[in-house]
């Protein structure tokens, strides 16, 4: 089966690759390792010093690599030989990631210009809230950025230099088939039409046996590492960069069982789930899909058979964003809480199943939490033109989001609605206050 090991090498191993892990293979850090076959065509991940906890004093101190490779299928005891070698720090689960699609052929329920009036769009344009220097990365299937064009009846900038492919993948940025990142794209436009885009294709397949649209975790880790290089590089004092992802794990088909330290569904230890709190301690705004596990009408691939929402889909410093049509109501396949890494999952409701991309079809709605993660992506970008991450940290905008949303289930937070759905222009008029109060 496939995983990925975290190593801590030896320093004659990294002084052997010049000590750059740019300059490193799987094979200089492995050397021979048991039971282990490395991935060659995967470049190793750095983990920075200090990504996991502060009682892991090695980390912190030097940091380690995540390397993919095969292990043996359904051999404990290679895998625990494997665990057991000098410099491997954890093994872990490698799950396939796929899109969060919908279910149900229900009509579309209103158009994205409806969905621009819910967000208060003019309101946002009017406040100098465009997106405009704001690089919202969209991690999915890739980006048709003129269909984007042709649907929104304007333009998307792509910046093709800070856009990336994982290994195997050679489409080039804003070039790739109409599809699910072509919609995601074009509902994060709605609310920021002059943000910049970082086209991340992570779900153009490159593994033996999988689909047309489906990835590995180990690509996802590789893009993090590469997003946390863009976010890094921004001018610290107008730091901005909004990721959104709408796709999953849906099947513990691929994980380890959880309470297993390999485990990646409701394990924080897992690399992905410390990269992503990384990420979001060094300022970027991260949104994933609560998913489309709703009990009223759940995607046929849904495994869990109870609290669907996994992983870092659940992490406690992302926005997990549920499902609700331009009427207010909750879509039923959106998904329930509690999530399993927090239990405060989902944390907000924007809106979908409304016409907007016609990536799939002149009258095929934009549907799924799908399209209301990058729908709220827009607004966080939106946001982000006037306050970057040093002045409001994704933390204390999620706290904003929180408490400025408008409230669905009577009773503050629950598990359909999160804290609710999200008013762009409380939250506003909240920040005006504050600015005013200064």
């Amino acid at each position: 089966m496939r995983v990925v090991i975290e190593l801590r090498p030896a320093p004659e191993q990294l002084s052997a690759a010049t000590g750059s892990v740019s300059g490193i293979s799987a094979t200089d850090l492995t050397g021979e390792l048991p039971g282990f076959a490395p991935d060659s065509g995967f470049s190793p991940v750095a983990l920075p010093p200090g990504a996991r906890a502060a009682g892991d004093t090695a980390q912190q101190a030097t940091g380690s690599y995540l390397v993919r490779g095969e292990i043996p299928d359904g051999d404990r005891a290679a895998r625990d030989a494997l665990a057991a070698a000098a410099g491997v720090a954890g093994v872990f689960a490698d799950p396939v990631i796929e899109p969060v699609l919908t279910c149900g052929d229900d009509g579309a329920v209103g158009d994205w210009n409806k969905v621009a009036e819910l967000l208060g769009r003019a309101e946002l344009t009017a406040a100098g809230l465009t997106g405009e220097g704001v690089a919202v990365a969209v991690l999915d299937s890739g980006i048709d950025a003129e269909k984007v064009r042709e649907a929104a009846g304007g333009e998307i900038a792509i910046d093709t230099a800070r856009s990336w492919n994982p290994a195997g993948v050679t489409g080039k940025a804003g070039e790739f088939a109409v599809g699910h990142g072509t919609m995601c794209a074009f509902d994060a436009l709605i609310a920021a039409p002059r943000a910049t885009f970082l086209d991340i294709p992570l779900l153009q397949s490159s593994r033996t046996g999988g689909s047309e649209m489906d990835g590995l975790l180990s690509d996802a880790l590789a893009a993090f590492a590469h997003l946390r290089t863009v976010l890094t590089q921004q001018p610290e004092d107008r730091r901005a960069l909004v990721i959104s992802n709408s796709w999953g794990a849906f099947s513990p088909q691929w994980d380890f069982p959880v309470g297993d330290p390999g485990n990646y569904s409701d394990n924080p230890d897992h690399p992905f789930n410390v990269i992503v709190g990384s990420l979001d301690a060094a300022g970027a705004d991260i949104l994933f899909a609560a998913g489309n596990c709703g009990r009223d009408c759940p995607d046929g691939r849904c495994a869990y058979p109870e609290r669907p929402i996994t992983g870092a889909n659940s992490h406690p410093n992302v926005l997990s964003v549920a499902g609700v049509d331009t009427g207010g109501q909750r879509v039923g396949y959106s998904s329930q809480g509690p999530g399993r890494l927090a239990d405060r999952k989902p944390d907000i409701c924007s809106y979908t199943h409304f016409l907007g991309s016609t990536a799939f079809g002149a009258d095929a709605p934009d549907t799924g939490t799908s399209a209301a993660c990058p729908v709220l992506a827009g607004v966080v970008a939106a946001f982000r033109t006037k306050w970057p991450a040093t002045q409001i940290p994704p933390a204390r905008l999620r706290e904003l989001l929180h408490s400025t949303a408008a409230d669905r289930g009577g009773a503050g937070f629950d598990h359909d609605h999160g804290y609710g759905i999200a008013e762009p222009r409380a939250l506003l008029a909240e920040l005006q206050k504050a600015a005013a109060r200064a």
